[in-house]
């Protein structure tokens, strides 16, 4: 036989290269059987992933036996109501459907519909970012991408990329892991206010030791429940301050905004989610000669040379809308210093 010849069996074709053959690994059904195991994977049921494929959740169970047995691992933690990966399905899961996107990507280069990405985007944001960045946003992505369905989580939990299926997660302070990439969206500067009722009640604080005089809104990390330290520059050093107070939220900051408003106490906060407030003379900026610090949002995603279409082109997205929220962060101090 001739290099390059192709020899056709019923299921298995080898194709010969000199010395070389590649043997053919998928059948139609396998790979279709993979399609609704990333599917129920996804949508959490096999009733779900049959009424995206359009087939019955008989269809469904039959072909996550099959790759079960195929494979001799068990994909799936099943339950009368409800499907969970189990760890080997979550590594399948995560191969699997980066190796579907790259096939959805190649189709599209050959067919010229490679500037067009497409499919579902699920994105996780804190409250803050989420209401008065993020989501003003996303009409204006899905009219350049029209073909990309959006999922926007708005919460301060911090959520499970591989678990929970998300794309990208935008955090504050993201901390460093070697198999996420952390693009730097703004070093969103911290402000502190109160209502005038408040202010003109309690009074105007003047220097950080006037703090322990006024009733200071808390916030309470979800991650670990302790308080966030209030962050000021004093004589060329960064203080972190710890307040007292009768107010404390938890899970979502905004509730802070919202109590300072109703004249509840002074709140530190980021100075974007109070610009409205502080133009109509709603809240006030106080200690403004002890401001100029700030805490970093950052975009996350996998690191992966392998990421889909949909992922690249919002990432681009963002970066570019944020360019103009880069904001100088503190100025560099000698030392730093925690006060009480």
């Amino acid at each position: 036989m001739l290099p390059g010849a192709i020899n056709w069996a019923w299921d298995t074709c080898v194709v010969t290269l000199g010395k070389e053959s590649m043997k053919r690994h998928f059948d139609d059904v396998l790979l279709g059987s993979i399609e609704l195991f990333c599917l129920a994977a996804e949508a959490g049921t096999f009733t779900a992933a049959a009424l995206a494929a359009g087939v019955t959740p008989a269809a469904v169970s039959r072909s996550i036996s099959r790759l079960e047995k195929r494979l001799g691992v068990r994909l799936f933690v099943r339950s009368t109501r409800s499907i969970r990966l189990t760890e080997g399905g979550k590594t399948y899961f995560e191969e699997c459907r980066q190796a579907l996107n790259q096939l959805v990507d190649a189709e599209r280069k050959v067919t010229g519909e490679q500037v067009q990405p497409a499919g579902t985007l699920r994105i996780s944001a804190p409250t803050t970012y989420g209401h008065h960045r993020l989501l003003p946003m996303l009409p204006v992505f899905r009219a350049k991408y029209p073909l990309i369905r959006l999922e926007v989580n708005i919460s301060n939990r911090n959520i499970g990329f591989h678990d929970e299926n998300y794309d990208l997660a935008i955090r504050v302070r993201a901390q460093p892991d070697s198999t996420m990439i952390a693009r730097l969206l703004e070093d969103a500067p911290l402000v502190v206010v109160a209502s005038p009722a408040y202010l003109k009640r309690a009074g105007v604080p003047r220097t950080l030791a006037d703090l322990e005089k006024h009733e200071c809104i808390q916030f309470d990390l979800p991650s670990s429940g302790r308080q966030i330290s209030w962050l000021f520059n004093e004589d060329g050093h960064q203080r972190e301050v710890s307040c007292g107070g009768n107010y404390s939220c938890s899970e979502d900051v905004l509730g802070g905004v919202t109590l300072a408003t109703a004249g509840a106490g002074l709140f530190q906060t980021y100075k974007f989610v109070v610009e409205k407030q502080l133009a109509d003379g709603t809240l006030v900026e106080v200690l403004q000669a002890f401001g100029g610090r700030s805490r970093p949002y950052s975009l996350l995603y996998p690191h992966s040379r392998l990421l889909p279409s949909r992922v690249r082109a919002f990432v681009a997205f963002l970066v570019e809308q944020t360019r103009g929220f880069q904001a100088a962060g503190a100025a560099p101090a000698a030392k730093s210093k925690r006060a009480k």
